[in-house]
């Protein structure tokens, strides 16, 4: 296994060096027959309850691809969240020791209301819709999901933010007693990520509180995570406890870790390869296994109605 040192001295496992494709097919009979039945908390075994409770949600048709969506064992059994460990089947294996229920989420900053939200508060801020997205890694894997959410925009209009507000940053849960990847030094905990307020505030831009019509499994950002279909899907926070909002750009994760190799904007952008793989091609979860053939990466994703948030910039060098 390749292990990268970044210039902070951190060691740099990357997910596609981790655990190859190979590797994963081999295994995925077992998770797929695991994953109807099992699992509690903590003790190794699949992160899926028998019953996950169901959220009603209608199904909004102007957010709707025309791709297959992605079986549900797939989505929820190759996973990037590192607080679990950096194979993409740790997350599904080990993340029943996450407890969802109680959470809150506070918060912060620049707005005129500041407060912290229980997450069935949180739940009922505005009506739940199903929306079918594509999300793409930076690896060059992408899947189609059914996610449950509504618009971030609705908890920044219920916050009011003040004038100085331009950034919105996203904290996640860091409690090593319920997710053992903490011991790494992969990355710096607690996990960030942020946007641009505008970013933030695009209709495209989810908190997300289910998938398939049931609420997130723990893998998957239980209990509510951000969702942002044009960008690398590790803008997506998961298991969010602080949302702050800043005068300044915050500092992210990955950003913090590789700045070379991970940007502040992280859209998918086609004609920005990483400095170690092209990312003009992609390949779908579930389709074909190893032999998966390759599609065009698409710019944003596909999704062109954000393009003029960027108007003016220079894609390549704010990557």
């Amino acid at each position: 296994m390749l292990i990268k040192r970044s210039p902070n001295g951190i060691d740099l496992p990357f997910p596609s060096e981790i655990t190859p494709r190979a590797v994963y097919e081999g295994r995925r009979a077992f998770l797929k027959q695991a994953a109807a039945g099992l699992v509690l908390a903590g003790t190794g075994e699949l992160a899926f309850a028998a019953e996950r409770p169901k959220l009603g949600a209608k199904r909004n048709s102007a957010y709707v691809v025309p791709d297959k969506p992605t079986d549900f064992e797939d989505a929820t059994t190759y996973n990037n969240f590192y607080e679990f460990g950096t194979g993409k089947g740790d997350p599904a294996r080990r993340a029943g020791s996450l407890r969802a229920r109680p959470w809150a989420v506070a918060i912060e900053g620049e707005v005129a209301k500041p407060r912290t939200i229980d997450v069935e508060a949180l739940l009922k801020l505005a009506p739940l819709e199903e929306r079918i997205y594509r999300l793409r890694c930076v690896e060059g894997w992408s899947m189609v999901i059914p996610w449950t959410g509504y618009s971030l925009s609705n908890l920044i209009r219920a916050v009011e933010p003040n004038g100085h507000a331009r950034f919105v940053e996203f904290v996640t849960l860091a409690d090593p007693d319920q997710m053992p990847g903490l011991g790494s030094r992969v990355l710096q905990w607690p996990y960030t990520e942020g946007l641009r307020l505008d970013e933030a505030n695009h209709p495209l831009t989810l908190l997300a509180f289910g998938m398939y019509g049931e609420v997130l499994p723990n893998q998957n950002g239980a209990p509510v995570r951000i969702v942002v279909p044009w960008k690398y899907g590790f803008k997506s926070a998961k298991s969010i406890v602080r949302i702050r909002f800043r005068r300044d750009q915050p500092r992210t994760s990955w950003n913090l870790v590789a700045p070379d190799e991970y940007g502040f904007y992280s859209n998918v952008n086609p004609e920005v390869d990483h400095p170690r793989w092209s990312q003009a091609t992609e390949r779908r979860i579930g389709e074909g296994g190893f032999f998966t053939p390759k599609r065009k990466t698409l710019m944003f994703n596909g999704y062109n109605q954000v393009a003029s948030l960027y108007t003016g910039m220079d894609l390549k060098r704010y990557y």
